[in-house]
């Protein structure tokens, strides 16, 4: 597994992926069509967006992401629809 660091929902999040088995362990840096809490301390959401954006979402489209809360999702279907961080003007 790859390990990336990915801050902003807390200074030390990361995403664990398995580019082999075609998944990543994200926990709650992004959930199906939301993301994770930026209101705690360490949290912030310009760099959590950052994070999805450079790390999440350059991952390949079909790639599961395991949440941590509400279930699976894929970096394709997040890069698509979920409304706190678009591809637009990025």
């Amino acid at each position: 597994m790859k390990v990336y660091n990915t801050p902003g929902h807390s200074i030390a999040s990361i995403i664990l992926h398995c580019e082999k088995a075609g998944f990543a362990l994200v926990g709650d840096v992004i959930f199906h069509r939301s993301i994770g809490r930026t209101d705690l301390p360490g949290g912030n959401f310009e760099v959590l967006k950052k994070s999805i954006l450079k790390k999440v979402y350059t991952l390949p489209l079909e790639t599961v992401l395991y949440c941590g809360h509400e279930g699976e999702t894929t970096v394709g279907e997040e890069r698509v629809f979920n409304p706190f961080v678009t591809m637009e003007g990025n």
